[in-house]
């Protein structure tokens, strides 16, 4: 597939990176000769100039691109870039950095498919390595939603039941199950939590915790143990 990147910064340069590394072709639209510069260095294509304006998208043949991301730090940029996309048939996301905005970019922006957050998923990212190891955030859905995984440790309250007998917080969701080591796979009911297996769950923030809790239970007081 074919992706065009508006800004090379942190957010977008790292964006190309994992694209590429899927062997998808990219090509970036920045403005700073800075970024420019690092982006090239780096074996990207790059259109130097305002990702927001027409004539420069227009250079980065939109035509033939699958998908538009506008992940510049400028929301408004973002928008504008969107907007043009959407005129070409591409699919369009939007970097916010303003968590109370998402909600109207989502509601009345027709020509944006999908908005993200950056910096939350960021913070959440934080948060789960300051809890330990066994949970890590996938993916920022939606305003209160967050795709995780989760890894049975020894301190789990549900390890060696079967996931008939899981019964997850409300507006929580079992979506996948791995066993230690092997693929993850459409749980089944039948399936039993061993250690080390993993879950993939979509949940709301404020029910996070108790997620982890159910899933991973207290590992610093296994640890304290000495388990």
């Amino acid at each position: 597939m074919r992706f065009v990147i508006i800004g090379a910064g942190r957010v977008g340069l790292r964006t190309a990176r994992a694209l590429v590394d899927s062997d998808h072709e990219v090509v970036l639209v920045e403005g700073d000769e800075e970024a420019v510069s690092r982006a090239r260095s780096e074996g990207f294509q790059v259109i130097k100039g305002d990702g927001s304006l027409e004539a420069t998208l227009e250079q980065a043949d939109l035509e033939s691109a699958d998908a538009v991301g506008a992940l510049t730090g400028d929301l408004n940029d973002n928008f504008a870039s969107c907007m043009i996309a959407h005129q070409y048939g591409c699919r369009t996301v939007m970097r916010i950095d303003e968590d109370y905005r998402e909600d109207i970019y989502r509601k009345y922006a027709d020509e944006v498919d999908e908005v993200v957050y950056p910096e939350r998923l960021g913070a959440i990212v934080m948060k789960n390595a300051l809890l330990g190891g066994n949970i890590r955030a996938i993916a920022d859905i939606e305003q209160n939603l967050q795709l995780i995984e989760l890894t049975i440790t020894e301190a789990s309250p549900m390890r060696g039941y079967s996931l008939s007998e899981l019964e997850l917080p409300a507006e929580t969701r079992l979506l996948a199950f791995g066993e230690d080591a092997e693929s993850l796979a459409l749980p089944t009911p039948d399936d039993t939590l061993d250690l080390g297996d993993r879950l993939v769950v979509l949940t709301a923030f404020d029910k996070l915790n108790d997620v982890r809790s159910l899933i991973v239970g207290d590992t610093a007081r296994a640890t304290a143990r000495g388990v």
